[in-house]
């Protein structure tokens, strides 16, 4: 069974090219285009991992990122913050908040797909069940 992915951004245009990389590698991809979408979508179809903007309407990524690590249901769950926050006090709220990969954009749409395939990875681990760190 592939794995499902929610990549969620603001930019449309940014959702469309990442959903075709991962497409292409065989994942199922669940789009999301705010903050409050992406949460409802992370609780309705179950992504097995995120990719998450952090400056979105409603709701920004890293209160995303928090409620994801609150809910017991999803505080395990795979987050790769794909954003143009790019500062080191970004980066260090980032992974402060949870987030288990930080890139920035302008981002290389293959770079994100092998760090999406080391995570699957990670959760195809008979052995595993942990959240990837790096």
């Amino acid at each position: 069974m592939p794995l499902k992915v929610l990549v969620c951004d603001d930019e449309r245009h940014i959702v469309r090219l990442i959903q075709v990389n991962l497409e292409r590698q065989g994942y199922n991809v669940v789009t999301a285009f705010d903050g409050k979408e992406g949460l409802e979508k992370i609780r309705s179809e179950k992504p097995n991992l995120v990719v998450l903007d952090v400056m979105m309407p409603y709701m920004d990524g890293f209160e995303v990122l928090k409620t994801i690590r609150r809910e017991p249901e999803t505080e395990n769950l795979p987050v790769i913050m794909l954003t143009a926050k790019a500062q080191d006090k970004d980066v260090f709220e980032g992974y402060h908040y949870g987030a288990d990969m930080y890139l920035t954009k302008p981002f290389n749409p293959m770079e994100l797909v092998t760090f999406v395939k080391r995570i699957a990875q990670g959760q195809d681990d008979p052995g595993g069940g942990k959240r990837y760190e790096i």
